[in-house]
């Protein structure tokens, strides 16, 4: 192989380093941040609210863009992720209704 397969630019490669260390900096930052500050119980509930807010946040632009069958895969997924508990079986079920929807042209 040629070594043009494997060229990069020098500014992209540092503009990555840097990042990459921009990026360990602040979730490093933040660890060390949080183990400074108490604890309070105001704290604590907005902390295990946190994660539901992020999951909604990144699914509900998809859901809006995306359509009903997007919202009725959604739906089937979340249901059997309460149900079962497996992961798995559950995008397994929502890609399932995915398909059956797109082949009944919806």
């Amino acid at each position: 192989m040629t070594d043009a397969a494997f060229s990069a630019d020098r500014l992209f490669v540092l503009a990555v380093l840097c990042m990459s260390v921009v990026t360990y900096a602040l979730r490093a930052g933040g660890y060390w941040v949080m183990g400074r500050l108490p604890i309070t119980p105001r704290m604590r509930r907005g902390l295990e609210a946190l994660p539901g807010a992020i999951i909604v946040s990144t699914v509900l632009p998809i859901v809006l863009q995306g359509g009903l069958a997007v919202g009725l895969c959604l739906i089937v997924a979340a249901a059997v992720q309460v149900r079962l508990r497996k992961e798995y079986i559950a995008v397994f079920c929502a890609a399932a209704v995915a398909a059956g929807l797109r082949a009944t042209g919806l």
